[in-house]
């Protein structure tokens, strides 16, 4: 195929040898299936993004940190520089937390380089060898449906144990893969202890893939691992095999029960919501 614009910088330094197909393509980046000598890996061009698109991140921001005093001003002043530092960090900040949480021990694709703006990484592929699918697109048995569970609460957990929140985790930023689930898109990764609505987001991702994986295992949507798992966090307890249960005692005087069930159980209906857009959008795309 025709080298992408982005990608041809790769292929003269010789970090890849050839593109052979697209992947997947959203708002903010086109995936590519490249081969780089004997191995076939992906890379991730960004986009570059509107200034309305800054302002949807200004909750994801909060508390990250700028690089020099200069970049700092700029950004506070929104001038071009500092919109172009903003861009950068933007994507820095996904190749560093790949590197950050491979390294505990969570399970996301393997990096291998960033260069020219554009993310080499690992082709996570299903035991056939093709494309792994999104956790949203396949069946499920109950018993695979508790397993997956188990399995992504425990990367929550060990992400949080790093200081980092997902911030947007969902069944479509999940793959399949033969050993398990693989948890992918971290550019709007948000810091535990500097973001004001790091428990939020925290909630909303545990919530969103119990609510879809308690489709197939009901008695995952009675579980209340967020909520378990931050109130550790908060007190300093919680470490990457901290053995959680599900079970926690809310504090009815300040939290709305029904309102956070229905949250859960709604976000069922927000998933495929989700998905439509993203298959709309890369439809724009093509």
């Amino acid at each position: 195929m025709k080298t992408p614009q982005g990608l041809q910088a790769l292929i003269d330094d010789g970090v890849i040898d050839e593109v052979l197909r697209p992947l997947k393509s959203g708002k903010e980046a086109a995936v590519y299936v490249v081969r780089s000598g004997d191995d076939v890996r992906c890379a991730k061009v960004y986009k570059d993004m509107a200034q309305r698109s800054f302002q949807q991140r200004v909750q994801y921001q909060e508390g990250r940190k700028v690089r020099g005093s200069r970049e700092a001003r700029a950004v506070g002043k929104a001038s071009n520089y500092g919109r172009k530092q903003q861009e950068a960090a933007w994507k820095n900040t996904e190749v560093d937390a790949l590197y950050q949480l491979r390294d505990a021990g969570v399970r996301v694709p393997e990096p291998y380089g960033y260069f020219h703006g554009v993310l080499v990484m690992e082709l996570v592929t299903d035991a056939e060898g093709y494309s792994a699918a999104r956790l949203g697109e396949v069946e499920l048995s109950p018993e695979q449906a508790r397993q997956f569970h188990q399995i992504l609460v425990r990367q929550v957990v060990r992400m949080l144990c790093c200081g980092l929140i997902h911030g947007d985790l969902s069944p479509y930023n999940v793959l399949v893969g033969p050993e398990g689930p693989v948890v992918i898109d971290f550019p709007q990764v948000v810091s535990a202890a500097g973001n004001n609505a790091a428990r939020t987001m925290l909630l909303r991702d545990v919530n969103n893939l119990t609510a879809y994986l308690g489709r197939w295992a009901p008695e995952l949507l009675e579980t209340w691992y967020g909520e378990e798992m931050w109130a550790l966090f908060e007190a300093g307890d919680l470490l990457p095999d901290s053995v959680l249960t599900g079970e926690f005692e809310q504090d009815e005087s300040s939290i709305d029960l029904d309102g956070v069930r229905h949250a859960i159980n709604d976000a069922r209906e927000e998933a495929l919501i989700r998905q439509q857009g993203r298959e709309a959008a890369e439809e724009n795309d093509d």
